[in-house]
């Protein structure tokens, strides 16, 4: 049921924040994540100093941030443009400006292949998409984690609940 509830505020908040981004052509809403979720997502990753990081849909850079607090080299793709200043503003007052890389851009054209962790809060069909992308680009092992949003019939090797957000992992297998 909260699952149910997730998506349905989501979808409002996308057709909302659609409206408000006329010029703007987003395939998912901005829906900032709590830090305890933040926190949970990296530690469900393992993240740890040195693994590169990216963050699919960065919003205000949150989890870049955080990523970044904890070493790792990490860098997050937004649409957005008034998203990517907002992050690169939270960098600078979290003083990691020189730590964090913030790109605006179509995380479909991005490559994000050389991930140790990959982190996500985007809609259903959107994870779809990116699915193939993970499973043919990412290296074995790479770490992936999706808040609120499973991956169809990708199966998550864990499920967690934080703070009623549900938070999925899954490890990109080897290719044979």
């Amino acid at each position: 049921m909260k699952h149910l509830k997730n998506l349905l505020l989501v979808a409002a908040l996308f057709i909302g924040y659609q409206a408000a981004a006329q010029q703007i052509d987003l395939d998912v809403p901005y829906v900032p994540t709590d830090q305890k979720v933040v926190d949970a997502m990296l530690d469900l990753a393992g993240i740890s100093e040195g693994d590169i990081h990216y963050d699919l849909g960065c919003g205000d850079g949150r989890i870049v941030i955080s990523a970044a607090k904890r070493g790792a080299i990490a860098t997050g793709i937004d649409l957005n443009p008034v998203r990517i200043k907002e992050a690169n503003e939270n960098a600078r007052k979290a003083g990691l400006e020189d730590k964090v890389t913030f790109v605006e851009g179509n995380l479909f054209d991005f490559d994000f292949s050389k991930a140790d962790v990959l982190t996500l809060y985007l809609l259903p069909s959107v994870n779809e998409k990116l699915r193939p992308v993970i499973l043919n680009e990412l290296k074995p092992g790479t770490k992936v984690v999706s808040h609120a949003f499973d991956m169809g019939d990708w199966e998550p090797e864990k499920t967690i609940e934080v703070n009623g957000s549900k938070l999925y992992l899954w490890t990109v297998p080897e290719r044979g």
